[in-house]
């Protein structure tokens, strides 16, 4: 293949944090998590989400999800990442790209997530028009230690490729 014909590949990665609040509802990959205590913020405080749109938008070349999406716009107040990460999808079609695939790894004491992994992973191949295999969800603790030992609240940290063909 030669070089004009060859696709280009970029990486993105995306990081969130969020703290834990009674009254909320935790929703981490689109799907809702039985929990004594939900996420913190402005939309449904989605991190796991967040972190991918971060990732997808930063190997497009584009700006940070508070760019398109701040929490200073009541149009957003309390509204699904999963409309957002859909936007966030288009935004990089129209760059010229197509995901490969997306990894994350949640970082939380609790609770636990490997019971929903296969629903987010759901959520995210119809989003992303990708297969589940494409999509990798770990999670994994701080040992006790920090703000996520404590059980403050939780991180997630997200790896995506994008595909774009000359």
């Amino acid at each position: 293949m030669s070089s004009e014909m060859r696709p280009e590949f970029r990486v993105g990665t995306g990081f969130d944090f969020h703290s834990f609040e009674e009254g909320q509802t935790l929703v981490l990959g689109g799907v809702v998590i039985p929990h004594d205590r939900g996420l913190k913020g402005h939309s449904d405080a989605d991190a796991l989400l967040h972190a991918i749109m971060d990732a997808l938008l930063g190997a497009a070349g584009l700006k940070d999800i508070g760019s398109y999406f701040p929490n200073t716009d009541p149009r957003y107040r309390e509204i699904s990442s999963l409309l957002l990460l859909e936007k966030v999808y288009r935004l990089v079609r129209g760059k010229g790209f197509s995901v490969g695939n997306v990894d994350l790894t949640v970082i939380a004491e609790e609770p636990r997530i490997y019971p929903h992994i296969e629903a987010m992973k759901a959520n995210l191949a119809r989003t992303l028009h990708l297969q589940p295999d494409q999509i990798g969800i770990k999670a994994t603790t701080m040992e006790g230690k920090g703000p996520i030992g404590r059980r403050e609240g939780l991180a997630v940290q997200a790896v995506a490729l994008l595909i774009k063909e000359k």
